[in-house]
């Protein structure tokens, strides 16, 4: 059962954690410069569809690491938290923050025009949580593949 529970968990991160990622990272970029307000419209979509499939990531993760019996190792428990911080980021940063670009986006030509302005400096801003946001994602990644203090010897 570990293993099914283990490819399960590895293709719901590749396949829900990946695209998120990418979107989220081009999305700021995309809101200062796309010439229409559609490429940044589908990104924040991607972000949002995919959260919903990512829940399975740590659902997975933690029936994988129940099955091993490691659910209390450190390498765990940190890879756990910093889930929940990647989970936070995109849920009260991330996905807010690319609704409030979009809203000046898909207004009328005068309205984008006067808050030109204000959509590169949001954008601007907004491009740290994404970095952030992907750190912690690298972090956790690093932590499943050395697992520090593990006796299998990976």
């Amino acid at each position: 059962m570990a293993k099914l529970f283990l490819s399960l968990h590895v293709l719901a991160a590749i396949l829900a954690i990946g695209p998120i990622t990418v979107a989220a990272s081009m999305f700021p970029r995309l809101a200062r410069t796309a010439p229409t307000p559609e490429t940044p419209a589908l990104l924040h979509k991607i972000c949002r569809s995919y959260a919903y499939v990512g829940a399975a990531v740590p659902v997975l993760g933690i029936a994988t690491g129940a099955a091993l019996g490691v659910l209390s190792d450190a390498w765990l428990v940190v890879s756990i938290v910093l889930t929940g911080v990647a989970a936070g980021v995109l849920v009260a940063v991330i996905l807010p923050g690319q609704s409030e670009l979009l809203e000046p986006l898909e207004g009328d030509a005068a309205a984008v025009a006067g808050e030109e302005g204000d959509v590169v400096d949001l954008a601007a801003a907004f491009g740290g949580a994404t970095g952030v946001f992907n750190l912690l994602w690298a972090a956790v990644v690093v932590l499943m593949i050395v697992r520090p203090g593990s006796t299998t010897g990976a």
